[in-house]
């Protein structure tokens, strides 16, 4: 398959701190990769340092074009859109201001209220919420709502970071496969940061293991998902 990102050699710091020590990595095109590892192994970094938000070398190329010197906010035009860990939500707006900032580098403004309806499609919580502070929403609408922002953006390649985090069961399931539906129905490829290893490798159709922010491993998910050895030596399960 076509590769839609391609990272080579990236290397990222928070100030004098190396955290990303020559990653390279891709994703395909309608493709699902994530990011494995444990705490501290640089996953979240890496999704920031995609988006131009950490220091950062090397060279990043989204559709063909290189992305590494640019602003997050001309990435975010390209299509790369960013679900950050801790959701992101903008607490004293509305559920559907917060949906509308998402939509704020777009310049097709007659078609964001069709987008509008179209997350609400997928949420239908949300457009019951719509005129609710966004801060007096539940865990799960809230992170429901980090991903319809997302959505606005109308996204050739979503950054999620731990979507599922905090989450009864039940709304993950519900989440996971709203992911699957984006991707298979309507092409949206996923870069996955997630700690529920298992959930990750059912939807991905690539991982990377990380460790020390180093990639240790990589292959196809079905074949990491039924190697028992990497599975208790990485993964923990």
């Amino acid at each position: 398959m076509t590769a839609l990102l391609d990272v080579y050699g990236l290397h990222a710091s928070y100030g004098p701190t190396r955290v990303l020590h020559g990653l390279s990595f891709s994703v395909s095109d309608r493709g699902v990769t994530t990011l494995l590892g444990g705490n501290g192994a640089g996953k979240t970094t890496t999704l920031r340092a995609i988006c131009g938000m950490v220091a950062r070398t090397g060279e990043i190329t989204f559709a063909g074009q290189t992305i590494t010197r640019s602003s997050t906010e001309h990435i975010a035009r390209l299509g790369v859109a960013h679900v950050p860990d801790g959701r992101g939500t903008f607490t004293r707006l509305t559920v559907e201001e917060n949906l509308e900032l998402g939509a704020i580098t777009r310049r097709d403004r007659n078609d964001v209220v069709d987008d509008l309806e179209r997350v609400f499609g997928y949420f239908p919580v949300l457009q019951k919420r719509r005129g609710q502070q966004a801060g007096t929403l539940s865990g799960g609408e809230q992170q429901m709502l980090a991903i319809g922002r997302a959505l606005m953006l109308r996204p050739r390649l979503m950054l999620l970071d731990e979507p599922s985090f905090g989450l009864a069961p039940r709304l993950v399931h519900e989440l996971f496969d709203i992911l699957t539906t984006l991707n298979k129905r309507e092409g949206v490829s996923l870069l996955l940061v997630e700690q529920n290893a298992a959930l990750a490798l059912e939807l991905a159709d690539h991982a990377y293991l990380l460790e020390t922010g180093r990639i240790v491993f990589s292959g196809a998910a079905r074949e990491i998902r039924e190697d028992e050895k990497i599975r208790r030596s990485y993964l923990g399960y």
